[in-house]
């Protein structure tokens, strides 16, 4: 019998369309000899889809008018067993059952860790991050914090919300300043470059923060590495082994790379050696392996595991690095809890094709629910007789 799989994608967040393109390439990659593919598209009104049409790319090109070919749905579990059920009325009914939960998700309101709590709350075992090492993963702002207090290099910056902008303005202009032009100006809690700019000057500053509150209330500017070239690393596993992958180095055409440098561009894509192209959905220009001393390599290596296992990590994380190549000084940029492609472009030239990367994270994701299962979650005890009726009062309290 196959292992059903949902996959799980879309949602609520301005990386919406990214999500689709990395789902459906995902499900082009899943070995349809061992799984069962059930694919569940969230809307951008958070409504939650299944049927076969959602694996056409066509489909979200009309999907107003494709929706009659699909079922909407809702996830419930009944009795051991989580069910997709068909919404219709007061009544639910099952259409299938889904053994293991697959999001291929991006941004806020479903990267965060809100659809793996969710998930995690019916009972499913789920590939990629927990609440935890998810939440920790979109927050730029607490990620920075729990990465220095465990005395991993990154860039100096500040962060404040947008109540505290409205309020003191001047203040946090010129602590901004004290990073020392050009800095970058970031919102807390997007992905793919959305709300990101570089400021040269105050005025710069000041749109560029105008931009990235109009995506979140918190913001943070960070100081720009001189020198710098940008590196990526993969690491895939779960707190007892992470497997990295080989190093990329992007190709910057910019001081920053776009969301259309990444998606819409209509240059070349990443090159890996002895092949075409890398089959990433990203249109960025990257080489693989990176030109690196081998020395940088191991560094690299060791630092992507350490901040795997610091934030909780599971499934598949791409980490970026930005490195000043003058005194080589290496610097986290930010990790990507669940990657474009799932970053099987990293794995592909050392003989680790896609499939293969699919389901080492599928086979991961039931493993490690079986060992939660093992650990004591719950215990009898009396606590509720010292307590009466619905006020809740304990027993002889005044």
């Amino acid at each position: 019998m196959k292992i059903k799989v949902g996959v799980i994608f879309g949602g609520d967040s301005v990386e919406h369309e990214v999500s689709i393109i990395s789902a459906l390439q995902a499900m082009e990659n899943i070995n349809e000899d061992k799984y069962e593919i059930i694919p569940i598209y969230i809307s951008k009104d958070r409504h939650f889809y299944t049927g076969a049409c959602l694996r056409d790319m066509e489909t979200y090109k009309y999907f107003e008018s494709m929706k009659r070919y699909t079922k909407e749905v809702t996830l419930t579990r009944l009795n051991d067993t989580v069910m997709l059920q068909k919404v219709k009325g007061i009544f639910g009914r099952n259409i299938t059952d889904i053994d293991v939960a697959f999001p291929i998700v991006h941004g806020k309101g479903v990267e965060d860790g809100s659809l793996a709590g969710y998930l995690e709350t019916l009972g499913l075992p789920v590939v990629g991050p927990n609440v935890l090492g998810a939440a920790l993963g979109q927050d730029k702002v607490v990620l920075k914090q729990v990465l220095e207090a465990n005395n991993i290099k990154t860039p100096k910056y500040i962060w404040f919300y947008d109540s505290e902008y409205n309020t003191n303005k001047e203040e946090i202009l010129n602590k901004a300043e004290k990073l020392k032009y050009p800095v970058i100006v970031k919102p807390a809690g997007l992905g793919s470059t959305i709300g990101i700019s570089v400021a040269h000057n105050r005025e710069e500053l000041k749109s560029a923060i105008d931009t990235a509150l109009e995506y979140e209330t918190k913001v943070l500017v960070e100081e720009m590495i001189p020198n710098l070239i940008e590196l990526n690393c993969a690491v895939a596993g779960n707190y007892e082994f992470g497997e990295t992958s080989l190093i990329a180095e992007m190709k910057m055409k910019h001081e920053l790379l776009t969301f259309e440098d990444k998606y819409m561009g209509s240059g070349k894509k990443g090159k890996l050696k002895g092949t075409k192209n890398s089959g990433s959905m990203s249109n960025s220009e990257f080489e693989v392996p990176a030109r690196i001393p081998e020395k940088m390599t191991k560094q690299i290596y060791e630092l992507s595991k350490e901040v795997f296992k610091v934030l909780n990590l599971k499934g598949v994380c791409r980490i970026d690095y930005l490195v000043n190549e003058k005194n080589g000084d290496i610097y986290v940029n930010e990790p990507n809890t669940i990657p474009g492609s799932l970053s099987f472009y990293l794995y592909k030239p050392k003989g680790k094709d896609y499939k293969t990367l699919t389901d080492e994270l599928i086979t991961t994701a039931i493993k490690d629910y079986k060992n939660e299962k093992r650990k004591t979650s719950s215990f009898t005890s009396n606590i509720l007789s010292n307590y009466n009726g619905a006020k809740g009062f304990k027993k002889g309290a005044k």
